[in-house]
């Protein structure tokens, strides 16, 4: 299976899929779940004041979000109007099966980013990722992953001294077994 899209010519243009008064697989989902997220969101911005008064600090987030909700309303009366286009199927030009695996692994992280730590975790999505989407073999594939997970944790918990989630890796005893190799002046 490919991962290259036959559709456009990577060139861009104002009109959303290159159809222009067509509506693309998935599009009125898309809609209602924009539509959901911003009745959410404007529920939640009445609840820092309410209607209380125009200078109360929730005015603007519910005037922000109430434009969010006028707007998906007009994009959805819309898009219900188009006929669809036949010529595409939502697992194929519109979702295809890597985005799904790749948003699941982000899933994945985001529950095991605590258990495990960063190091583990990220060693995992980057060995599944580079093994997805690269096809080649186990010895490319570790090499890379765990060549770009080195340079990433040098760079961001040694240069810039981020702290991360440590998890079962012993990350805090090896960056001191450094600095004291540093500070001893190798004695």
């Amino acid at each position: 299976m490919s991962i290259e899209n036959e559709q456009h010519s990577g060139s861009s243009d104002a009109t959303p899929g290159g159809y222009e008064n067509k509506r693309r697989p998935g599009e009125i989902v898309f809609t209602l779940v924009l539509l959901a997220a911003s009745i959410g969101l404007l529920w939640n911005a009445y609840g820092i004041s309410g209607f209380e008064k125009l200078s109360a600090p929730g005015t603007v987030p519910m005037a922000a979000t109430g434009v969010m909700v006028l707007s998906v309303l007009i994009i959805l009366a819309r898009t219900v109007q188009l006929k669809r286009v036949m010529s595409e199927r939502l697992g194929k030009h519109i979702l295809p099966w890597v985005v799904v695996i790749f948003v699941l692994m982000l899933g994945g992280i985001a529950s095991l980013l605590e258990p495990l730590g960063f190091v583990p975790t990220a060693a995992l999505f980057l060995i599944a990722g580079v093994k997805i989407l690269a096809r080649r073999g186990w010895g490319f594939t570790f090499a890379v992953s765990l060549g770009s997970l080195l340079l990433i944790w040098l760079i961001f918990r040694v240069v810039f001294t981020v702290l991360m989630p440590e998890g079962v890796f012993p990350e805090a005893e090896i960056v001191q077994f450094f600095r004291d190799l540093t500070k001893s002046g190798g004695k």
